[in-house]
């Protein structure tokens, strides 16, 4: 089984919002971004939300995140997985982020959402427990965008996801 290891962050100072995913899929990893399958939702929801066309260039995409306020970033450094699936990384090779340190690197950072269920028990599992005496954020768990999702359709996703980031101020295009 292959250790897999997860980007830095997407970030800068002023992030107000971080979404987290477990840990970048084989199409991801190849392509050194974030969401890189082109059947993930990621992007596509992301650019409705923010006013961009999903097919501008990876690095464009990623600076309209953090004009935004938004960081971007997985539950795990690295792990053990056969594929891309998150029901084949072996729970015993887990490392989490270090997320006590990116908090105290990002003060502003108050919202905390989940593309999907897993990350979301991934980051309770492996990094709530460290964060004991850190400042309070919201956790909130998204339906994941990831294809493999498939119980749940576009546009539901895509609703769930503008209800819980639309109310952070940013002036999204689908609010205007």
């Amino acid at each position: 089984m292959a250790r897999v290891r997860s980007f830095p962050p997407i970030e800068d100072q002023s992030a107000r919002t971080l979404i987290l995913g477990t840990m970048p899929g084989v199409a991801s990893l190849a392509a050194g971004q974030y969401y890189a399958h082109p059947r993930n939702a990621f992007w596509t929801i992301l650019a409705d939300l923010l006013g961009f066309d999903p097919s501008l260039a990876y690095v464009e995409r990623t600076q309209r995140l953090i004009g935004a306020g938004i960081a971007l970033w997985d539950v795990l450094r690295s792990c053990e997985r056969r594929g891309s699936l998150d029901s084949k990384i072996d729970r015993t090779s887990v490392v989490a982020n270090d997320f006590a340190r990116f908090f105290e690197e990002h003060p502003c950072v108050d919202r905390v959402f989940f593309n999907g269920g897993n990350a979301e028990a991934l980051y309770r599992r492996h990094v709530s427990r460290t964060l004991v005496g850190t400042r309070v954020v919201s956790h909130t768990r998204l339906p994941s965008t990831s294809p493999a999702n498939a119980s749940i359709a576009a546009a539901a996703k895509a609703e769930a996801w503008r209800v819980a980031i639309a109310p952070t101020g940013v002036r999204y295009a689908a609010f205007r």
